[in-house]
C-alpha cells in the first residue's frame, strides 16, 4: 500500500520506522479501552512472550552493554504491554468466564490447565514463585547492578575523559573519535541510571501482576455466583484456573525480560559475548575440570547414591580436562620453539653472509632519522601481520604532528633488537638514543595525574613521556583504576605518547635541508611567486632553515608559512642575521604564539623581571656582553628565581612565561632552555594590543 504524500512527507524519506512508536502507544490504549475477542488476546499473549525471548537472545549476544542503547524503553514497552493485556483479559475473564476455560483465549488455557494440571492450587504456588523469584531475585539484583554500575561510570569520568585527551594530544585519535568516545562515555552514565529508574517499572509490574490476580479470583467468584447463578465450587475452579493461567502468561514473559536487564548489566565490556565469555573462561583450566571430576566420581562410588548418573559425568569432565591439557601443552611447546627460532635464524643469517666480498658502499648504511627498536615481547605492537596497532598510532602521530606544527617528519623506522630487554624499547634521533623505557605488552598502565586515590597491585614506574608515578596492572584492575581517577593506557599508547613526545621536542632537529625544500614545493602549488621572490633571491635556503629551526626551538608552530615568508621578504634586505630575522617573524606571529600559550582567554598570567634586574642584563647587552657571560652569582641567581617562578605558575595551574623587553628575549630564552625547557621566554612587542597583561610574580626581586 502506498503511503500517502502527507504522511511521507511529515515522516521524511526513507524514516518509516517512526510510525512503529505512536502505532504501539495507540494499540497499548486500545487494549485498556476497546473489548478485545479471545483470538486477539491469543495473538497479543503469544506476541509477548516472543518479544521477551528476542530481548533476551539479543542481550545474550550484545558485546558490550551500550550495544543494546534501547533496553530500557523497551523494558517499559514490554511492562506496559504486560499490563495492558492484563486489562484486557480481565475484561473477558469475568464477562466469559463462567462460560469455560476457553473464555480468554487458548494461550490462557493452556497455562491454566495444561502447564499446572488443572489443579488451581498448584498453580496459585507456582505463580506466586515465580512473582517473587522476579521480585525479589531477578529483578532487585539488576537494579542494584544498574545503580552501583551507574555510580562507578560516573565516578571514573574523569578519568576516562583524561585519557581521551591524552590520546586525542598524542595523535592517536583525530577529533571526530574523540568525540564519539566522550559520547559513549557519557551514554554509559546515562544508560546505566536510566536501567536503574527502568528496573523499577519490572518491580511494579510483580506487584500489580499480584494484584491484578486477587481481583480476578475474587471478582469471579462474585460475578460467578450472583449473577451466573454458579456453585461456588464451579466458581472457583473456573475463575480461579483462568485468574491463574492471565497471571502465568504474563508472569514467564515478565521473568525472562528480567533476566536479560540482568544480562545486560552484569556483564563485563569485552569483545566477546556473553555465550562465548562462559565457555571460554569457565572450562579453560583443565585443573578445575579435572578435581570436579575426582569430586562428582567420588559422590558416586558412595553406596545409595545414583552411581551411574555421577561416573559418567565424572568422565565427561575427566576427559575433557585430558583434551584441554593436552592442547595447552602443544600451544606452550609451538610458543617455545618460535622464541627460539627467532635468535637462531637472525645468527643463522649473520653467518650467511659471504665473508670474502669485499667493502663496497653498498656497506654504508644510511642513518635513519628517526627510530624505533623494540624487544622481542613487543613485536606484535609493530607487526602487521599480528594485527600491531602500534603502526597506526605512528601513521596518526606524524599526521597529527603535520597537521599542527607544519611540516611532515620524516618516517619512523622500526626494527626489533635482540640486545633489548624483552619488553624494552628505545627511541632514535638520527641514530642517537633519545628516549628509551619498558612497555609490558598485554598489560595497561595506570598514571597518576595528581588527583589518583587508592592503590593498585602492580609493578611501580614512571610514565616514560612526562615523568608521573604510574604502575603497570593486570587488565582486570582496568575499570578500577579508572574509578580512582588514574588515566590507564595500554603498552602501544605509551609508546606512541612517548614517541609524539620527543618528536615534538625535537622537532627543530627533524627539519633538514630535505624538508625545508619539501614545504617550499608544498606552499608554491598554492603561491609560486611568493615563493620565487624569497628563495634564493632574498634569503638562502640554508637561512630559511636556520629561521625555522630557532621557531621551532622553542616551540613555535610554523603552520602559518605565508606569513613568515612575506616577513622574511621585508626584512631580510636589511639583515642577514637569522637571529633578528627570527625575532622579526616572531613579532608577526604574536598573535598565534599567544594563542598557542594562552587559548581561550584574553588576560595573560605572566613573569616579569624585577626593575634592577633588567637594568642590568641590559647594561650588559648594550657593553656588548652576553647573559651567559655575566657574573656566575647573578647567573645563578636568575636561574634559580625563574625556575621557582616557573613552577609557582605551574602549581597554579598557569602555563609558565617570561615577559621581557623585545632585546633580552632572545638571549634569555637561550639561557633559560637549557634548564627550564618549560618556561617561554616572550618580548613586549610580541604581545597583541586586544590582549591583558596581570603580573604574577617578579624574577630578580628581593626576597
Amino acid at each position: 500500500m502506498k503511503m500517502p504524500p502527507w504522511l511521507s512527507g511529515l515522516l521524511g524519506k526513507g524514516n518509516s520506522k517512526a510510525l512503529a512508536a505512536p502505532i504501539l502507544i495507540v494499540l497499548l490504549l486500545a487494549m485498556m479501552v476497546l473489548p478485545l475477542p479471545a483470538f486477539v488476546l491469543d495473538l497479543f499473549f503469544t506476541f509477548n512472550i516472543a518479544l521477551s525471548v528476542i530481548v533476551l537472545l539479543t542481550s545474550l549476544y550484545t558485546v558490550k552493554p551500550l550495544d543494546f542503547m534501547a533496553f530500557p524503553a523497551i523494558l517499559l514497552v514490554s511492562t506496559m504491554l504486560r499490563l495492558s493485556l492484563n486489562v484486557a483479559s480481565t475484561r473477558v475473564v469475568l464477562t466469559e468466564g463462567h462460560t469455560g476455560g476457553a473464555a480468554a483465549g487458548h494461550v490462557i488455557e493452556a497455562f491454566g490447565h495444561f502447564l499446572i494440571g488443572g489443579n488451581y492450587t498448584v498453580g496459585i504456588v507456582v505463580f506466586v514463585i515465580l512473582t517473587i523469584i522476579n521480585f525479589t531475585v531477578v529483578t532487585k539484583g539488576a537494579g542494584r547492578i544498574a545503580e552501583v554500575g551507574a555510580r562507578f561510570a560516573l565516578d571514573a569520568m574523569p578519568g576516562k575523559q583524561m585519557a581521551i585527551d591524552a590520546d586525542l594530544n598524542a595523535g592517536l585519535i583525530g577529533e571526530q573519535d574523540a568525540k564519539r568516545r566522550r559520547q559513549e562515555v557519557a551514554q554509559e552514565a546515562e544508560f546505566y541510571g536510566a536501567m536503574d529508574g527502568a528496573s523499577k517499572y519490572v518491580r511494579g509490574d510483580a506487584v500489580a501482576g499480584i494484584m491484578v490476580t486477587l481481583i480476578n479470583v475474587i471478582g469471579g467468584l462474585v460475578i460467578g455466583i450472583l449473577q451466573h447463578d454458579m456453585a461456588f465450587a464451579d466458581a472457583m475452579k473456573n475463575y480461579t484456573l483462568l485468574a491463574i493461567g492471565d497471571g502465568l502468561v504474563a508472569q514467564l514473559p515478565s521473568l525472562i525480560i528480567s533476566t536479560a536487564a540482568g544480562v545486560v548489566v552484569s556483564r563485563v565490556a569485552s569483545d566477546q559475548d556473553v555465550g562465548t565469555q562462559v565457555v571460554g573462561q569457565l572450562f579453560a583450566k583443565p585443573q578445575v575440570l579435572a578435581i570436579t571430576a575426582g569430586i562428582i566420581g567420588g559422590m558416586g562410588i558412595i553406596p545409595g547414591m545414583p552411581n551411574v548418573v555421577f561416573l559418567m559425568l565424572a568422565g565427561v569432565l575427566g576427559g575433557a580436562a585430558y583434551v584441554l591439557n593436552k592442547r595447552q601443552k602443544q600451544a606452550v611447546v609451538a610458543a617455545e620453539e618460535a622464541a627460539a627460532a627467532a635468535p637462531a635464524a637472525a645468527a643463522a643469517a649473520a653467518a650467511a653472509a659471504p665473508e670474502n666480498e669485499e667493502a663496497t658502499w653498498k656497506d654504508v648504511m644510511p642513518v635513519d632519522t628517526l627510530g624505533l627498536e623494540v624487544g622481542y615481547r613487543l613485536i606484535p605492537l609493530v607487526d602487521k601481520g599480528q594485527g600491531g596497532e602500534l603502526l597506526k598510532r605512528i601513521k596518526g602521530i606524524r599526521k597529527k604532528f603535520a597537521q599542527e606544527v607544519g611540516f611532515l617528519a620524516p618516517p619512523v623506522h622500526i626494527r626489533d633488537n635482540l640486545e633489548l630487554k624483552p619488553s624494552a624499547y628505545r627511541i632514535t634521533l638520527k641514530g642517537v638514543e633519545v628516549g628509551a623505557g619498558e612497555a609490558m605488552n598485554g598489560q595497561f598502565l595506570a598514571i597518576n595525574p595528581g588527583m589518583a586515590t587508592g592503590t593498585l597491585p602492580g609493578l611501580v614506574t614512571t610514565d616514560p613521556a612526562f615523568g608521573l608515578p604510574a604502575i603497570w596492572i593486570d587488565a582486570g584492575l582496568r575499570d578500577d583504576a579508572q574509578n580512582m581517577g588514574y588515566t590507564v593506557v595500554d603498552a602501544g599508547t605509551v609508546i606512541a605518547t612517548h614517541l609524539n613526545h620527543l618528536i615534538t621536542t625535537h622537532a627543530s632537529e627533524l627539519l633538514g635541508r630535505m624538508e625545508v625544500q619539501a614545504l617550499l614545493d608544498h606552499l608554491a602549488k598554492d603561491t609560486p611567486k611568493l615563493v620565487e621572490d624569497l628563495v634564493p633571491k632574498v634569503v638562502t635556503l640554508s637561512a630559511l632553515q636556520k629561521v625555522l629551526q630557532n621557531l621551532l626551538g622553542e616551540g613555535v608552530h610554523i603552520r602559518d608559512m605565508r606569513t613568515i615568508i612575506e616577513t622574511l621578504s621585508e626584512f631580510a634586505a636589511h639583515t642577514a642575521d637569522p637571529n633578528e630575522l627570527t625575532a622579526q617573524v616572531r613579532i608577526a606571529l604574536g598573535r598565534a604564539i599567544v594563542q598557542q600559550l594562552f587559548p581561550g582567554t584574553n588576560e595573560l598570567a605572566v613573569m616579569t623581571l624585577d626593575n634592577r634586574l633588567e637594568r642590568l642584563l641590559m647594561q650588559a647587552m648594550a657593553g656588548g656582553g652576553d647573559v651567559a657571560g655575566i657574573e656566575p652569582g647573578l647567573a645563578d641567581t636568575l636561574a634559580m628565581q625563574a625556575g621557582a617562578a616557573a613552577a609557582q605558575q605551574e602549581q597554579l595551574g598557569l602555563t609558565p612565561v617570561l615577559l621581557v623587553p623585545a632585546p633580552l628575549r632572545t638571549l634569555l630564552s637561550r639561557f633559560l632552555r637549557r634548564g627550564l625547557p618549560q618556561l617561554k621566554v616572550l618580548s613586549h612587542s610580541e604581545i597583541p594590543e586586544t590582549k591583558t597583561i596581570r603580573v604574577t610574580s617578579l624574577v630578580g626581586a628581593p626576597a
